[in-house]
């Protein structure tokens, strides 16, 4: 992740050098854009809490905490810069009281498995909505601001993707075959 990070810091001070850096007022599609993001960073933090205190597989907790630290991260930088732009912050969940996840029933709470794949779904959403974010966005500050966050995420599927790889989670379709390999059908 942290190349992955790099990376971005080179591109996004290339990005900026190439531009006047001037601080318009925000336009109503990049509030709506950061209010929603910021409404959907406040309730994934506390699935990721709820997920921590469901798992007892050391990759998937890692994966959790590495998660819900860059959902915070980006809770953080938002409501800091909403806050300074003058935009209304939405309204946030509580946060979840840590728990033992040996003390969950089976049954009451998610696999591993279901944890991972969740957590994948979550990084896909997250993405493709900073995406769109960063490309709408007028303001330079904005729209590298999303392309951070939508960097983060996608680093975050790649550790998902791997894990779920090595623990056997994460299947090819069966309706899938590959180019070159023998027709099974018939």
């Amino acid at each position: 992740m942290q190349k992955i990070s790099q990376l971005f810091e080179t591109a996004s001070n290339v990005i900026q050098s190439l531009t006047d850096n001037q601080k318009n007022p925000l336009h109503v599609g990049e509030v709506m854009a950061c209010w929603t993001y910021l409404s959907f960073v406040n309730n994934i933090i506390i699935y990721e809490e709820v997920g921590l205190n469901t798992t007892t597989d050391p990759g998937v907790i890692e994966l959790y905490q590495d998660a819900l630290a860059t959902a915070r991260s980006h809770k953080k930088q938002l409501t800091e810069f909403m806050r300074k732009e003058g935009v209304r912050l939405p309204t946030a969940p509580e946060d979840k009281p840590n728990s033992d996840p040996n003390a969950v029933p089976i049954g009451a709470g998610f696999t591993d498995n279901e944890l991972a794949n969740t957590l994948l779904i979550n990084f896909v959403v997250a993405s493709d909505m900073c995406a769109a974010s960063a490309s709408q966005s007028l303001r330079t500050d904005v729209g590298l601001m999303f392309l951070k966050f939508q960097t983060e995420k996608l680093s975050l599927a790649f550790k998902a993707k791997e894990l779920m790889q090595k623990k056997g989670w994460l299947k090819v379709p069966p309706f899938y075959q590959p180019p070159g390999a023998p027709n099974t059908k018939n």
